[in-house]
């Protein structure tokens, strides 16, 4: 006589049935940490960004600005631009053309699906720099501008612009104005402080 061979019916149904068990419980935990990672590339992208326009700025020899925006829903750029009449790089100026583009926008590919500019819900974080003070809401702050701008010996507007997953996930790219040192900071929500 011959070994049966095959499974039967209740036998697949109990592998299906662990099988969906073992996905359950995984699945969260990988979707967490791809999160988690696309935050950490997206960071690493804008500061790439920034560290980008400072190169610039000191290999052209005038002050560059680098300006972040969302084209569509999800598709976010950026676009150096050089000062193009001695008064440092000006939104007013780049929007009238006297601020001329260094090269054509560039796509930010870590931006957009499930991180973008802004901060997650909940209470407003506090701020990197004064732990006492609660963020204002615009996530892209250089003094009273959106605009990043590096002299030609390297230094910059300082500022931070903040990227998130819209749920509990936040990350600050943090620029220090007289060095133009870009640094990325995590934010804990629970604990409500920057690492």
């Amino acid at each position: 006589m011959r070994p049966q061979q095959g499974f039967q019916l209740i036998e697949l149904i109990l592998v299906l049935a662990l099988i969906v068990l073992v996905a359950g419980i995984g699945l969260p935990w990988v979707t967490s940490g791809a999160t988690s990672l696309e935050l950490d590339l997206a960071s690493a992208e804008v500061a790439s960004a920034l560290r980008l326009a400072r190169a610039a700025a000191i290999r052209l020899g005038v002050k560059v600005g680098v300006k972040f925006r969302e084209q569509d829903k999800g598709v976010f750029t950026f676009t150096l631009y050089r000062d193009g009449d001695g008064d440092g790089v000006l939104t007013r100026d780049i929007e009238s053309r006297v601020d001329p583009p260094v090269g054509l926008p560039r796509n930010l590919h870590h931006l957009g699906r499930r991180i973008r500019l802004g901060f997650p819900l909940g209470p407003t974080p506090r701020d990197p720099g004064n732990h006492r003070r609660r963020l204002p809401p615009d996530p892209v702050r250089f003094n009273r501008s959106d605009l990043a701008s590096f002299g030609p010996l390297g230094g910059s507007t300082p500022g931070s612009i903040y990227l998130t997953d819209g749920r509990s996930r936040l990350a600050a790219v943090r620029l220090f104005g007289r060095t133009g040192k870009v640094k990325i900071l995590r934010y804990d929500v629970e604990s409500e402080t920057w690492r």
